[in-house]
């Protein structure tokens, strides 16, 4: 009863934002893979429904790196284990793609979900991590786009903690009730780094790619924006 429990709540979460998933074609079958999404609404709702509409859609459960504010207690790390999130290392994704796990990894990290509204949907710097493990398993990365989650929880600022936790940062909400927003969640094609592991090491190159992975998104983001009628009907 409890192992069900999640995945009804997911559902309740797939109706009340009424979401639309594109691209599920692009989702591989088999074998590792980084499903490379923008990040946005402080939540974390984003990981949620991502997680499950990838199941519903082929089958398989993606484990999602995560930021390690989940794992500082109990509390909060054992549901979070349980939705299968994991602690957001190099070495934990690593591990999980030479599994051949699918695996859910935000590359602007905190900086995406906890930028204040007012910069919806503008992209930040992408982290390179995601690069260098796709070069170094030969995992494809799927650029994902996610509309919605931003106007489900409105971030009216983000504080920088530096007495305490030198450089991290928390989101300043405005509401904590999920406004009924509608979703929409689009898988891109997927992408295959013709390089040899020893090129994680260019820094350059590394710079590079993800800086086109997130202009890839970006586009897609500006396109389906403009296209979109209405947020909440």
């Amino acid at each position: 009863m409890l192992q069900k429990l999640p995945q009804f709540l997911l559902e309740i979460m797939h109706k009340y934002f009424r979401v639309q998933v594109e691209g599920v074609e692009n989702l591989p079958r088999r074998g590792g893979a980084i499903i490379a999404p923008n990040h946005s609404g402080f939540s974390g709702f984003d990981a949620m429904v991502l997680m499950h509409e990838i199941r519903k859609a082929n089958g398989r459960l993606p484990k999602v790196l995560s930021h390690h504010f989940w794992f500082l207690t109990k509390t909060t790390s054992i549901p979070a284990q349980k939705l299968g999130f994991i602690e957001a290392t190099y070495a934990n994704g690593l591990a999980e793609l030479k599994k051949k796990h699918m695996l859910v990894l935000f590359p602007e990290g905190e900086f995406g979900n906890f930028k204040p509204t007012s910069k919806a949907y503008q992209l930040q710097e992408f982290k390179r991590g995601f690069v260098r493990m796709a070069i170094e398993t030969g995992a494809p990365i799927v650029p994902t786009m996610i509309i919605g989650a931003e106007e489900t929880h409105i971030n009216l600022n983000q504080i920088t903690l530096t007495k305490f936790l030198r450089g991290a940062i928390l989101p300043l909400p405005l509401n904590f009730l999920p406004l009924p927003a509608k979703w929409k969640i689009k898988f891109l094609k997927p992408l295959y780094l013709p390089y040899k592991p020893s090129a994680i090491k260019d820094r350059e190159l590394m710079m590079d790619i993800a800086s086109d992975i997130r202009e890839q998104i970006q586009d897609s983001l500006r396109h389906e924006l403009r296209a979109r009628e209405s947020v909440f009907f």
